[in-house]
């Protein structure tokens, strides 16, 4: 039995007490708090395995939702969401529970009469004392009920975004080195589970987006969230670098390399020994500087300009583009095996135009960062939701802070918007077009066609927006005889090497079997499993699986038995440990890949041969 810890319930109201979740239990399989105390706590109290299913819950739930606890357990908490709405799904928010530890928000329920509720809901991660997460637990409140109304009750304006055909948006920041980093669509929520992935991996990284998309914020995002985030975090512009200083200020020198070096000084790649490099506009860099990134990407040392002893260094090369780097490699422009060396994980930062539910979220915090008690009209933000933002978040909070420093009225309106988006651009901007037509009809084909333009053809990305189905798009796009346009090259949110494919591990939850040399069974339980092998928990002693092992498990979904030979790579004295997979049959193996290419998948990963 071994202690949980978690890493926030909300923020403890109406009697909830974080401090009675520490004296949690868990069972072999999930983790388990007795109803003796779950039943003392207000409120709906579910907790459930990584993957949604319901292990516990009091019996509020029988008030709030009508299920008794004998209904809920063994179910999975979707059976409390409502289909339809993408911001209300319990992916959404597992995968933000997942990348960022908790999920806080109010949204809409369902009970088992069918019935739908508003509900104030605060989720959280639990972990073993090694910090493994084994399950997450789950706090939800009537916001009808008098107390929680005025405290949760936001401002008539913020009700609902703008337009009505965009999701209500599901909001969290993040502090990024004392940057806020607001995370306010599906879209971003998905693309920042996909990050904290990468940042779990050690390979180069390649993130790419248009201007002012917040690729910065995205590569601190990684260096925060590794192994690596106690070590230097160096940025380097390759851009801003002096084209004759560009090898000196990477590689560093020696003492009379060249006039004026008085003393040997280190580089940059030095600076970040033990930690990450951030090589933004990686684009701009000189042929004979990629040839010596390329060596050193590869393990190999270097040297200082003008030294003879070999430099030994351990760093992660994380870099940012907004060009297109393919194009660039057809061009001559950038080596070829660079590019695929950098582009071991691949990150696309969704544009602006892509979420639009995020804008008046953004606009109303660089609203209040310059001019808090400042408010924009619901005609504002429609105004603001219209336009394109060719410069994305950069060129959101640049015409924010100008018409706060511009507008004398407490409430800007969507005059002023027009005309400072129409200053800054230097022409005359669109308008949203409006049917003038009491045909419902039109107005929900041209919902439809607007939303799959900002989203460039991608049908998911559009229904989200709506907040249907995808598919219940695809009757709509067959009904109106509507064509989506193609999706643009770059429109993925991110992409792994076929090396990486191979690598992926995928979060699980099921029984292993090894057998070892002398013919004894271990049942173990997998916490992540690729094409090449398996991580399990419950180990009691390594020395039980020397030599050749045989392991034996089902694969989840698919209901197909796994039999490999294999090998332990290592272990903690927690009982966690790493097996690799040395002799399947190329059948097994190609199923195994199958399953974890549709996993990668389902996570919004593209996959390049």
């Amino acid at each position: 039995m071994s202690t949980l810890k978690q890493s926030s319930v909300g923020d403890g109201q109406n009697g909830s007490n974080p401090s009675v979740v520490n004296q949690t239990t868990m069972s072999a399989d999930w983790p388990i708090l007795p109803a003796s105390i779950l039943d003392q706590l207000h409120g709906s109290i579910i907790t459930t395995d990584l993957q949604g299913n319901i292990t516990g819950c009091n019996q509020a739930n029988l008030q709030i939702y009508g299920y008794t606890s004998e209904e809920l357990i063994g179910k999975n908490v979707e059976v409390l969401h409502p289909e339809g709405d993408a911001s209300t799904l319990p992916d959404t928010v597992f995968s933000t529970v997942l990348a960022t530890g908790q999920f806080q928000g109010q949204m809409l329920n369902r009970t088992k009469a069918g019935t739908t509720i508003n509900v104030y809901i605060s989720m959280s991660l639990l972990f073993r004392e090694d910090s493994t997460p084994v399950g997450m637990i789950r706090a939800s409140f009537d916001v009808n009920e008098p107390q929680l109304q005025s405290a949760l009750a936001p401002p008539e304006e913020d009700t609902r975004t703008a337009d009505s055909s965009y999701p209500r948006p599901v909001v969290i920041q993040r502090d990024v080195n004392g940057t806020p980093f607001i995370i306010a669509s599906t879209l971003m929520h998905k693309f920042m589970g996909m990050v904290e992935r990468v940042a779990g991996h050690t390979e180069t990284v390649l993130i790419t987006g248009e201007t002012g998309t917040g690729k910065e914020l995205i590569a601190r995002t990684v260096h925060n969230s590794s192994r690596r985030s106690s070590k230097p975090f160096v940025e380097v512009n390759c851009a801003a670098l002096p084209e004759h200083l560009v090898e000196s200020e990477l590689f560093g020198y020696e003492r009379g390399a060249f006039s004026g070096a008085d003393a040997c000084k280190p580089g940059l790649f030095e600076m970040a020994d033990k930690g990450t490099v951030f090589l933004d506009e990686i684009g701009e860099l000189q042929p004979h500087i990629q040839v010596k990134l390329l060596r050193i990407l590869d393990g190999s040392s270097y040297y200082r300009l003008g030294g003879h002893r070999k430099i030994e260094i351990d760093v992660r090369v994380v870099a940012a583009t907004n060009q297109d780097l393919e194009a660039a490699v057809k061009e001559g422009r950038f080596r070829k095996d660079l590019y695929h060396r950098l582009s071991q994980f691949y990150l696309h930062v969704p544009p602006l135009r892509e979420r639009p539910e995020s804008i008046p979220v953004l606009a109303r915090h660089f609203l209040t960062m310059k001019a808090p008690g400042r408010s924009f009209t619901q005609e504002a933000v429609r105004a603001l939701q219209s336009y394109s933002w060719s410069g994305n978040v950069r060129e959101l909070r640049n015409v924010v802070t100008k018409l706060a420093l511009n507008s004398p009225n407490a409430e800007i309106g969507s005059t002023e918007v027009c005309a400072e988006v129409s200053q800054t651009k230097g022409e005359e901007p669109s308008r949203e077009m409006v049917v003038v037509s009491a045909d419902l009809g039109a107005m929900e084909e041209q919902m439809i066609v607007k939303a799959l333009e900002k989203t460039r053809g991608h049908r998911a990305s559009a229904a989200e927006q709506l907040g249907i189905s995808r598919r219940t798009l695809s009757r709509k796009l067959r009904e109106y005889q509507i064509n989506a346009p193609g999706r643009a090259k770059n429109a993925s949110l991110g992409a792994v090497s076929w090396e990486q494919q191979k690598s992926f591990r995928a979060i699980v939850q099921f029984p292993v079997t090894l057998k070892n040399g002398q013919g004894n069974e271990i049942q173990l339980t997998a916490v992540n499993l690729s094409s090449r092998g398996v991580g399990v928990e419950g180990l009691p002693s390594s020395s039980q699986c020397e030599g050749l092992l045989e392991v034996n498990f089902v694969l989840p979904e698919d209901n197909v038995p796994i039999q490999a030979k294999a090998r332990l790579m290592w272990a903690e004295s927690g009982g966690r440990a790493g097996i690799k997979f040395n002799a399947i049959e190329p059948e097994t193996l190609a199923r195994l890949q199958h399953w974890a290419n549709q996993k990668m998948k389902e996570e919004g990963w593209e996959l390049p041969q």
